[in-house]
């Protein structure tokens, strides 16, 4: 069965333990994979690492497996997304609980409640914004609970990665209102109206808005959207241009504090409202 076909019994029993000999195993515990013998090339890669439980499902059959990410994974934030290629089901029998005292050397938030994706096209000037920010994010120290991801124009990716229900999403996009360039500002978008119009798609671009409607059309759950904004100076020429112009350059680390701040306001249960920040 592939990772998609999967995708549709994700919504199936979800299940908070179940237990593996005599441990009970929990979405968030660090197992060692233990494939059965006779299995294909990737049961011979993975056998005997240690992964994390991303999810515990169960099917149509009443079967349950483990979905795991690879501790060692350089994607494994891409696989606690729900992105294809980084995440990998067992039988719960083909997994072994690590000890206790292995269990607390990596603990990790395998549902983070906070979502920051940074979009736009690198190849389109100032559009380039929210990926910048979004990879300066990923070198900083936040809370286990904020999953930082540069979705760049992978809009369909970003539409899978929003079915996890988290409790906020922050998208980061240069996002032209006629401000002076280099403006930065938080919207709070009206979910309300976010399915008025059918969803669309553009392969060479991504406005927030048409995600969350294609998003919602897909059955997701969406609960606070906040819109991190840049007033851009350029969107390149038609051919497309590659750098952020002065103004939105200098725009890029006050927008990493913004998202910062936000984080721990709402972590804190603490949200001020939507705002324009001013230079």
């Amino acid at each position: 069965m592939n990772e998609w076909e999967w995708q549709l019994l994700e919504d199936k029993s979800p299940l908070e333990r179940i237990e593996i000999g005599s441990a009970s195993v929990r979405v968030g515990d660090r197992v060692r994979l233990r494939p059965r013998e006779g299995g294909d090339v990737f049961d011979l890669a993975l056998a005997n690492q240690v992964a994390t439980v991303e999810a515990l499902e169960q099917d149509y059959e009443g079967k349950v497996h483990v979905c795991v990410v690879l501790d060692d994974d350089p994607g494994r934030d891409l696989g606690l997304m729900r992105q294809p290629g980084h995440r990998f089901f067992f039988d719960a029998e083909e997994v072994e609980p690590l000890p206790v005292e292995e269990q607390t050397q990596r603990r990790v938030v395998a549902k983070p409640r906070i979502l920051v994706a940074g979009i736009g096209n690198i190849f389109m000037g100032d559009d380039a914004f929210g990926a910048e920010v979004a990879q300066q994010l990923a070198q900083r120290n936040l809370p286990a609970d904020v999953l930082v991801g540069d979705f760049g124009i992978r809009g369909l990716d970003l539409a899978y990665a929003l079915q996890d229900g988290y409790e906020t999403t922050i998208l980061i996009d240069a996002y032209p209102r006629g401000d002076e360039p280099g403006t930065l500002y938080v919207a709070e978008p009206d979910l309300d109206r976010i399915s008025d119009s059918a969803p669309e798609m553009d392969a060479h671009g991504l406005d927030p808005l048409k995600i969350l409607r294609l998003a919602a059309s897909m059955g997701a759950s969406l609960k606070r959207v906040l819109l991190v904004g840049c007033e851009p100076a350029t969107l390149g020429p038609e051919e497309g241009a590659m750098g952020l112009s002065e103004p939105v350059a200098r725009a890029v680390t006050e927008a990493v504090s913004v998202v910062e701040s936000l984080t721990k306001q709402l972590l804190a249960g603490q949200w001020p409202g939507a705002k324009t920040i001013d230079d």
